[in-house]
């Protein structure tokens, strides 16, 4: 198991933070998606359209594993970047890219206060961290925050659980049982979206049951 330094103090948010099994992370994840965590980031990167060359940057990194997937499909002449709100989970990412000696940077940052300057990315993504954000405000701050570290013509991808129709779904799929609590529709975000300046908003099913994407561009 990856044996992480004392963590910094974790940045103030209103957003829920996971911190204490920041070390079982990966283990739990792969646990409850049957084995397809591979396969869900490796879905999540298609849908992102993610050239070679391109400045990305993922909010709400985790443990950072799909910046890794990031990576490898950008190549070396692309930039990724990874901000989340625990401290643990900036530690473990920033060993797994040591010991890999892959060059990601992992920083403490919050969405609703990207620490990075306007018109940084080509591309933007989150994986399952919006279901973190209470309430709308919280939300349109940080779709306000991406939408300004896009360049013109960047592209911005979000994973996310979703309520299922059919509540036979969370049985079949442990990754949404154990989030029981959330009740929203990605298509719930549209509005949000559309009032910060994103534009050619798409809302899907991933190939993994449970999991939807909402997707737009900046103009």
């Amino acid at each position: 198991m990856l044996q992480a330094p004392l963590p910094e103090k974790s940045p103030q948010t209103k957003g829920l933070t996971i911190r204490r099994w920041a070390r079982i992370y990966d283990a739990t994840v792969n646990l409850v998606s049957w084995g397809k965590e591979q396969d869900i980031r490796a879905v999540t990167i298609e849908l992102a359209s993610l050239q070679v060359g391109n400045c990305v940057l993922e909010v709400g990194c985790g443990t950072g594993s799909l910046a890794l997937a990031a990576k490898k499909q950008i190549g070396a002449t692309g930039s990724v970047f990874g901000i989340d709100a625990s401290p643990e989970m900036i530690d473990i990412a920033k060993l797994k890219v040591a010991q890999n000696g892959i060059d990601i940077d992992f920083q403490l940052g919050l969405i609703e206060d990207i620490p990075f300057a306007n018109q940084t990315f080509d591309v933007v993504l989150s994986s399952m961290m919006f279901h973190h954000l209470p309430g709308d405000e919280l939300k349109r701050q940080g779709f306000a925050e991406m939408y300004r570290v896009l360049k013109p013509g960047g592209r911005l991808l979000i994973v996310d659980v979703e309520a299922p129709a059919n509540l036979l779904y969370r049985v079949l799929y442990p990754i949404l049982l154990v989030h029981f609590w959330v009740s929203n529709s990605l298509g719930d975000y549209k509005a949000l979206m559309e009032d910060v300046g994103f534009t050619e908003i798409e809302v899907g099913r991933t190939s993994y049951g449970g999991l939807s994407f909402i997707r737009a561009i900046t103009h």
